[in-house]
């Protein structure tokens, strides 16, 4: 074989019998082959076998497969984003004529996609609160209600949705509903009969804050109703990326256990302080959310919200004299993070809409990390300090 040719024919490496990889190999390849058509079109290559990776790769396969075992569910699709996602529940289960309704108290970029994106392709949407339970009964009785997406915890300001409540008037009205279940995790909220969860595994489930993805999770067949959109549109996740994730989910419980230990500790420390007139976290016992929270999650989670006792320059200033917490809006790294909620988080929301969300320019939102919580107190009472 001429040189020319090697190099694109490359020589192969192939394990004993027996002799296996602890890891998983990244199958980084675009195309895949088989040893001839009438292999290719056998019934286990068409139900289980792999062509091209924007229909199917193994190493995005794995991840699907233990996303959706860890929410007690059958079948995922993973895509590039959390966002990708969302669009592609909405997209995937929504026409022209359909209405969407969404909590008010929702993820920034799901509220901008259902009131400035949607109506352009004739879908209308209702907002409303997570607690107004009368009037997610009045919008879910709709006849052209078609899909509920919703969160809980929210996003940012913690507010715990009652899901069992929320999903059984879904299902008197035959509205599919789909939960963001980012906050909560892959390991809680699966007992309960959502349609479609969603998540960002750009967050908890890689946790390093270095690689982004999404994911959709359900049962086969609500998976396999909208896997041709999927293919055909394109939101494909790199298996590289998939790998990265999947490592990244070898310790999620570990790291999940100790977001969720630092938050609360931090959570404790805030409600003491002089200069903090509320904290929304629903792992505390005074949190309005608490029981609820109690009765659905096995955990509060690593992410908090306060109200500093102050005006938004005092905010400000308290923010930027942080050094261990990163000015950003994401969460679930190892690494603490703090946004200004407003400004990162409420930047669409009218004057109204910020008081019934209980935004104010003095909201500020913690991702709590893995590191020690004494040192991530002490950054926080020295910026309270400057402040003072």
């Amino acid at each position: 074989m001429k040189k020319p040719t090697r190099v694109n024919h490359q020589p192969e490496v192939r394990l004993p019998d027996g002799n296996v990889s602890v890891t998983n190999p990244i199958y980084q390849s675009v195309k895949f082959t088989f040893d001839s058509l009438a292999a290719a079109m056998s019934r286990e290559a068409r139900e289980s076998g792999f062509n091209y990776t924007r229909d199917a790769n193994p190493t995005t396969r794995q991840l699907e497969m233990l996303a959706a075992e860890i929410q007690d569910a059958e079948a995922a699709i993973a895509v590039a984003t959390g966002m990708a996602a969302i669009w592609l529940t909405l997209l995937g289960n929504l026409r022209a004529g359909d209405r969407v309704v969404c909590f008010l108290e929702s993820y920034r970029p799901s509220r901008i996609a259902i009131r400035k994106f949607l109506p352009r392709y004739g879908i209308e949407h209702s907002m409303i609160s997570v607690h107004d339970h009368a009037a997610i009964e009045r919008e879910l009785a709709r006849e052209d209600s078609r899909l509920l997406l919703f969160e809980s915890p929210t996003n940012p300001m913690l507010q715990v949705a009652d899901i069992a409540k929320v999903t059984d008037i879904a299902r008197r009205h035959n509205v599919l509903t789909v939960l963001d279940n980012t906050f909560a995790g892959l390991h809680n909220h699966g007992r309960f009969e959502i349609d479609y969860y969603i998540h960002s595994l750009t967050k908890y489930a890689n946790g390093h804050g270095d690689t982004m993805g999404g994911i959709v999770i359900g049962s086969n067949e609500r998976i396999q109703a909208i896997k041709p959109l999927a293919t055909n549109l394109g939101p494909t996740l790199d298996p590289g990326a998939a790998f990265l994730i999947l490592r990244g989910m070898k310790t999620y419980y570990l790291r999940y256990r100790q977001h969720t230990e630092n938050a609360m500790s931090v959570a404790k420390y805030l409600q003491a302080h002089s200069r903090v007139s509320r904290v929304y976290y629903p792992g505390l016992e005074t949190d309005p959310g608490f029981a609820l929270a109690q009765s659905q999650m096995d955990d509060a989670g690593g992410v908090l919200a306060f109200e500093l006792d102050g005006d938004k320059a005092q905010a400000e200033k308290f923010i930027d004299t942080l050094e261990l917490f990163a000015t950003t809006a994401s969460l679930g790294s190892t690494e603490s993070l703090v946004s200004p909620v407003r400004l990162f988080l409420g930047s669409d929301l009218s004057s109204d809409e910020l008081q019934r969300s209980m935004i104010t320019d003095s909201t500020i939102r913690l991702a709590v990390g893995v590191e020690h919580v004494d040192d991530l107190i002490a950054d926080l009472e020295q910026a309270f300090q400057a402040i003072n």
